[in-house]
């Protein structure tokens, strides 16, 4: 018999974990590669041209690529338990030093837009939001899954377990995101309270969580009322994109050219308005690569208006395509937790986090390009710049994959491990073997035709 060729395909069927969301990560690394390329020239220092922004996120992508498949062949789940549970630790630390203001030794907190998110770390900018959601929702799963097994030993008392380990460190968190973003920390706040609702979470509990975040929101409020806008500046902020009443466009349209009166309201509509135009100007199969008009106008276009600029460049379709891949990794999703082991709550629990994390942020991103909500500043998860939120969604992609590797591994042992359904007697094999031979042709073995009405 000649053996058979080899072929590419020969090495996916080999290749271990869910194909469905390694084929959703390469799409959405050359999304990024492409619209990368052809989106904005603010990513440009001087001396630079586009294949230099290329070359540059091309970087990003295979470190990117690097970290999936180093998370990916971890094939131990305890590394992932013991890794999470330092999660809100490191949550906690970043955040303490981003509100302190003040730098803690080679650890710099920047200020940029007037509010505090980023972290310089010995020359390297941290984006911490980026980090703490992933940190969080991982840390989550394991405090539901250690809670749930009895592994926390103190304190005694369960009710003081679920304060210590869960509560406590949502709060926490809650709070000190709110003085760099209060969309962030409602973005946040949100993922949280769905894992811990997804972990089986008890309904008065969380009924009373969620009144002590309205509640937390309500005393930053006061502060920023009592000390006339000194602190709590993003509450301020915050409530005057939600309340803001006047028509900026009418402002702009009747206040004389040149004005302050003209430029705040050109400030104030510039952005979302543009955002809008692109979508409009992209039609059903868009402009085509390169051909973007507002990239020119809308300065963060390549981060938070990622979306709209796909639209206007490849159009409606292009638009559909981006989408399908964020609702097909949810969809993937609840096949892996199926596939987890049943009593492993810490897997289920990460992969659906994680994956709602991203399809999430990703939907809330496509809301503000259409001018639906208030503006968030969230990325469009694996296809806007900026290089902490890419690293930190492959690190999240990374685990999802793992897991899902994991998980094939066990079914495959479970089913070579698993007793036949039915043993086959002695003389059931040799009545269906004399059925083949009849079926076939072959009667030489046949001792009675008649039993066969020929």
């Amino acid at each position: 018999m000649t053996e058979k060729k080899r072929t590419f395909w020969d090495f996916a069927d080999h290749f271990e974990g869910d194909k469905v969301v390694w084929i959703i990560v390469l799409m959405l690394f050359f999304i990024s590669l492409v619209c990368m390329f052809s989106s904005t020239s603010r990513l440009l220092d001087e001396g630079e041209t586009r294949l230099d922004i290329i070359k540059s996120q091309f970087g990003i992508v295979l470190a990117g690529l690097g970290l999936i498949v180093l998370c990916y062949n971890i094939k131990n789940i305890r590394f992932y338990r013991w890794c999470s549970k330092w999660g809100f630790l490191v949550s906690l630390v970043l955040l303490v030093i981003l509100d302190l203001h003040k730098p803690v030794g080679p650890i710099k907190p920047i200020n940029l837009n007037n509010a505090y998110r980023i972290l310089s770390v010995a020359g390297v900018q941290i984006h911490v939001f980026e980090v703490v959601k992933v940190a969080m929702v991982l840390y989550l799963s394991w405090a539901i899954d250690a809670f749930q097994k009895k592994e926390l030993k103190w304190p005694e008392k369960n009710i003081w377990k679920k304060i210590t380990y869960l509560y406590v460190p949502f709060l926490l968190t809650f709070i000190l995101i709110i003085p760099g973003s209060n969309s962030s920390a409602l973005f946040i706040g949100g993922m949280m309270f769905i894992v811990l609702l997804l972990g089986g979470g008890n309904f008065k509990d969380l009924m009373i969580l969620g009144a002590a975040g309205i509640l937390i929101v309500a005393l930053c409020f006061g502060v920023f009322k009592l000390s006339d806008g000194k602190y709590m500046k993003r509450i301020g902020t915050g409530i005057s994109r939600i309340t803001e009443k006047e028509d900026y466009e009418d402002i702009f349209l009747k206040s004389t050219k040149g004005s302050l009166q003209y430029q705040k309201a050109l400030d104030a509509i510039r952005q979302p308005y543009s955002a809008k135009i692109a979508i409009h100007q992209g039609g059903l199969f868009g402009k085509g690569p390169g051909q973007s008009t507002q990239r020119y106008v809308v300065p963060d276009i390549s981060e938070d208006f990622m979306f709209s600029f796909i639209l206007e460049e490849y159009g409606i379709l292009g638009g559909i395509l981006v989408i399908f891949l964020y609702v097909s990794l949810l969809a993937r999703a609840s096949i892996i937790v199926r596939n987890c082991d049943k009593k492993d709550n810490f897997a289920k629990l990460a992969v659906a986090g994680l994956c709602i994390l991203i399809t999430g942020q990703a939907f809330m991103h496509m809301f503000v390009n259409a001018d639906i909500g208030p503006m968030t500043g969230q990325t469009l998860p694996l296809i806007s710049h900026g290089n902490s939120a890419f690293l930190c969604f492959c690190l999240a992609f990374g685990v999802i994959l793992s897991i899902s590797r994991i998980s094939f591994r066990r079914i495959q042992r479970e089913t070579m491990n698993a007793e036949p359904l039915m043993e086959m007697t002695g003389g059931v094999e040799d009545e269906l073997r004399d059925l083949d031979d009849f079926e076939s042709g072959n009667t030489e073995n046949f001792d009675d035709y008649e039993d066969y009405d020929l």
